[in-house]
């Protein structure tokens, strides 16, 4: 883990730096020449791309998983594991239903009628991320939260082991959350395929999960193409905690981020006489023992007030904020930006992670300021319905053609005096 110690500036100053500390060192990602390969050779390209970058040990590659074999992953896997996906994807499920918003009819003082409401999507692309670790909980977040917004076809998309096959445990969470079609296939290429089609996988109207870098740089690529969540990933977590934090909780909570990779974005923001230092010593004592933990990067500063760490937060979006003091817990409602926000000193990511029902498919590296989480609105379009009185039509139309005029688009008012003229003329 390395460490770098900052002294309180400005927020806005502060995040700059850090940012540019966490900045990618290497040349920016160009997933162009994997998308033209996709789009000209289509399942040829997805098989060799899936050879070359995930599959290296596997005897053939077959990008279609079949939901019978989803169902038998099912019943392999421990019964432990099977019941604790069955208690994420119930919680999952429970707060995406409590985000649903029903048709609202807006009646407007001319009389006229806007029904306003939203319709789902048909189809919607789920990535779950692959590689260092299986991830059947990313399966739960956009899958379930697709099927509770209403679309019709869900498909996932997760790179195969070495061995080109998938972990059986993100099959079963595929298989209980009912998925429709399953492609052993990651990376850039995937969401490719999933923008664009190829001979095997056809394609959605929107694509949501979490992934690496090239992920997020070919949903870059696509957006516009398709719907897109946001750019979710790598990961990152800020945490605000004080002398009465437990330091090995926060300790713990900042190296189970770092298990996601050294690219994850750390920082820790002690108020109150939070002891740093005990941290770093409690932070450095479990990487050295823990193999799953990361080479990550940690800042490490001292806000002057919990006010001043959530001016921060809001400047640095994070995608997890955890607010382990009461100062700025009492704060919460203060903050804009972040992707979620957990308070309390109970209150770990890992359980919003898992199973806590919260969505775990967040924007990352600042996007916050312009993203939300995965939530059923991500799957659903907005919708608005018109219908006018013939005395609304006579009261708007004129105001109607003053505008069209200013416009320059004589052709629109004149579609509105029609109405007015015609209503008029029946009524005499």
């Amino acid at each position: 883990m390395r460490f770098r110690r900052l002294q309180w500036t400005a927020p806005e100053q502060l995040a700059a730096e850090i940012s540019e500390w966490f900045a990618d060192e290497g040349e920016p990602i160009d997933v162009s020449g994997i998308g033209r390969e996709v789009e000209e050779r289509g399942d040829d390209a997805l098989v060799e791309l899936t050879r070359r970058f995930d599959a290296p040990e596997a005897d053939g590659i077959e990008l279609e998983v079949t939901r019978g074999e989803a169902r038998a992953a099912l019943e392999r896997v421990e019964p432990t594991v099977s019941e604790a996906l069955g208690i994420a994807i119930a919680n999952v499920s429970q707060v995406a239903r409590a985000q649903l918003g029903g048709e609202q009819v807006v009646e407007l003082p001319q009389g006229q009628k806007v029904t306003v409401g939203a319709a789902p999507m048909s189809s919607a692309g789920i990535y779950a991320p692959g590689g260092r670790a299986s991830y059947p909980s990313s399966v739960i977040m956009g899958c379930i939260t697709a099927r509770v917004a209403g679309v019709e076809r869900v498909v996932l998309v997760t790179p195969p082991g070495s061995d080109g096959r998938i972990d059986p445990v993100t099959l079963a969470a595929a298989s209980l959350c009912d998925v429709d079609e399953i492609f052993a296939v990651g990376g850039a290429q995937a969401i490719f395929a999933l923008a664009r089609g190829t001979e095997t996988i056809r394609p959605v109207d929107v694509i949501a999960g979490p992934g690496n870098a090239w992920v997020q740089a070919a949903k870059k690529a696509v957006c516009g193409e398709v719907a897109i969540d946001s750019l979710a990933g790598p990961s990152d977590l800020t945490v605000v905690f004080d002398r009465e934090t437990n330091l090995n909780w926060v300790a713990l909570d900042l190296c189970a981020q770092a298990e996601h990779g050294a690219e994850s974005l750390l920082v820790a923001v002690a108020v109150n006489g939070g002891d740093l230092d005990g941290l770093r010593a409690e932070v450095e004592r479990i990487a050295g023992i823990e193999a799953s933990v990361k080479d990550c990067r940690l800042v490490l500063l001292e806000a002057p007030s919990g006010s001043e760490a959530i001016a921060l937060a809001n400047e640095l979006a994070p995608e997890h904020l955890q607010l382990m003091d009461e100062s700025s817990a009492s704060l919460a409602v203060d903050v804009r930006t972040a992707g979620c926000v957990f308070t309390g000193r109970v209150a770990a990511t890992a359980f919003g992670d898992y199973i806590a029902g919260s969505n775990h498919i967040l924007p990352t590296d600042g996007t916050g300021k312009s993203f939300g989480p995965v939530s059923p609105a991500t799957f659903r379009r907005s919708t608005a319905r018109v219908s006018l009185t013939s005395g609304s039509a006579d009261a708007l139309a004129e105001p109607l053609n003053a505008l069209a005029k200013a416009e320059g688009l004589p052709v629109h008012g004149l579609s509105a005096i029609a109405r007015k003229e015609y209503e008029q003329n029946s009524n005499s």
